[in-house]
């Protein structure tokens, strides 16, 4: 979040409890902006993510349906409804695995009444948690959804529009988007683009050796409220 009157943007795809890098870009926005009208990968994060485990990482996955479906657009995805005991497997694992944490109770009932919710979207799902998750990290930012925006096909194109509407002129980027991303396109526009380098921060945590990369909601249970200060760095 920039202190020199300029506005800056973030755009990603929304994720399923996502990592710590994703809320240190969302710290970093004054508009964040799920991009929920793009392709859907299944191979991604949209319906997954990773808790730690005494025998390491575990997968959480949320069963979604997409064989059959085409090219889907994420906020096209529906959940699987022939497998409705994911959440409760979800929360069992996580109960499991973090209970005896000093913060299990600070977050805990938060995300069991929202996984224990009907949901038929995995968009709406993750959108919902994310919400939820930057409220007991202290995060307020102005969020939208791309599709809510109206904006134009094209990688690039699109964020430039995106950031345009939003009057920001200065876009954070995820660093792998690098790959696609043509800076000199956004300075054209009057943005600047800036690409994340994210030093992931190591903090106290259960079972053995220091595991990086899981969910947030890691860090979370073992460091409570201070969580997104870990997180940023203690930036300011």
């Amino acid at each position: 979040m920039n202190t020199d009157g300029i506005k800056t943007c973030v755009i990603l795809q929304p994720g399923y409890l996502p990592w710590l890098g994703f809320f240190e870009q969302m710290h970093r926005a004054d508009d964040f902006v799920f991009l929920d009208d793009v392709q859907y990968d299944k191979h991604s994060w949209r319906n997954r993510n990773r808790i730690k485990g005494p025998d390491g990482p575990q997968w959480l996955t949320v069963p979604v349906l997409v064989s059959g479906q085409g090219k889907p657009a994420i906020r096209d995805v529906q959940i699987d409804p022939t497998q409705p005991r994911w959440a409760e497997k979800h929360l069992h694992a996580i109960h499991q695995y973090y209970h005896a944490c000093l913060h299990f109770n600070w977050l805990f009932p938060e995300l069991e009444a929202i996984l224990n919710q009907p949901r038929t979207s995995i968009a709406d799902l993750d959108i919902d948690l994310i919400k939820m998750l930057c409220e007991k990290l202290g995060l307020q930012r102005r969020l939208h959804r791309s599709s809510d925006l109206n904006v134009p096909p094209g990688r690039c194109e699109r964020l430039i529009e995106i950031c345009r509407r939003l009057d920001a002129r200065h876009y954070y980027s995820g660093a792998a988007a690098k790959s696609y991303i043509d800076p000199a396109l956004f300075s054209q526009a009057g943005i600047k683009v800036e690409f994340q380098d994210y030093k992931h921060p190591e903090y106290p945590q259960r079972y053995g050796d220091f595991v990086s990369h899981l969910s947030v909601i890691d860090l979370m249970f073992n460091c409570g409220p201070e969580s997104l200060t870990i997180l940023t760095g203690s930036r300011a």
